[in-house]
């Protein structure tokens, strides 16, 4: 079988490789892609996939785009950290719809799933229902730990401003002004946390709505965001191919 991956993080791209070699050695992978643009010249200018995997958001907008500037004419199973797309996946030639961090066991089902469907025209709204239903309730961390000298405490996910990196070290900001090193990495803490509490902002980035105390309009489309802190100020950039799902987000 010739797969397409369509994912702009290069830790979520080897895990799925990783995991489809697991499942069938066989698996090749024919390319992997991190945006909309680089998509869409794909499917204009090669053979279609048997499979393609398609992260919801890229590097440059979400993957819905791809579907309204070329046509895909292949099976499409959705990889994401968000549900709140699932129905609109459905409405497009796809297979299943996978949160992160992906199961084997619900990758091996998606491939059982897209073998009973094979050679179907399309998805009707029954097999939709059935989908979502059977999407599993995601569970979001909901402490962490933080070392203060020889002690350990748990922090609560409500109880942090933001994640941010700094001198390749990953922090958490308590609301109490305090900051604490953590063993994550800011792509591992997207996989964990709530994306209705947080939102990965930019590569450094990663915040509360509560923490955000003002957002304006920035050079080439893009939204500068001031956080609260009692330390002082803290500006960042959303960039412009994040600035509609970031107001998506602030606006639910």
């Amino acid at each position: 079988m010739n797969v397409l991956i369509i994912e702009d993080e290069d830790l979520a791209v080897w895990g799925l490789i990783s995991k489809l070699q697991r499942l069938d050695p066989g698996i090749e992978v024919l390319a992997t892609l991190d945006t909309v643009k680089a998509a869409v010249d794909w499917f204009r200018n090669n053979p279609a996939p048997d499979l393609a995997f398609f992260d919801i958001q890229l590097a440059d907008g979400l993957s819905f785009e791809i579907f309204e500037q070329v046509k895909v004419p292949c099976p499409i199973i959705f990889t994401t950290a968000y549900d709140a797309y699932a129905l609109r996946a459905f409405k497009v030639n796809s297979v299943d719809y996978l949160l992160k961090p992906i199961a084997q066991e619900d990758l091996a089902q998606a491939f059982s799933k897209l073998r009973h469907l094979r050679g179907a025209a399309a998805i009707d709204a029954g097999t939709i229902q059935q989908m979502m239903l059977a999407l599993k309730p995601r569970q979001y961390k909901t402490r962490f730990m933080a070392k203060i000298g020889d002690h350990l405490s748990a922090i609560a996910a409500e109880e942090i401003d933001f994640f941010f990196g700094e001198n390749k070290i990953v922090w958490l900001r308590h609301r109490n002004g305090r900051k604490f090193p953590i063993d994550y990495t800011l792509e591992q803490l997207e996989d964990m946390l709530d994306p209705e509490q947080f939102f990965r902002l930019n590569r450094q980035y990663i915040a509360t709505l509560s923490v955000i105390k003002d957002v304006v309009s920035y050079s080439n489309s893009r939204l500068k965001v001031s956080l609260k802190d009692p330390l002082g100020s803290e500006e960042v950039l959303i960039s412009r191919e994040k600035v509609e799902a970031f107001k998506a987000w602030m606006g639910k």
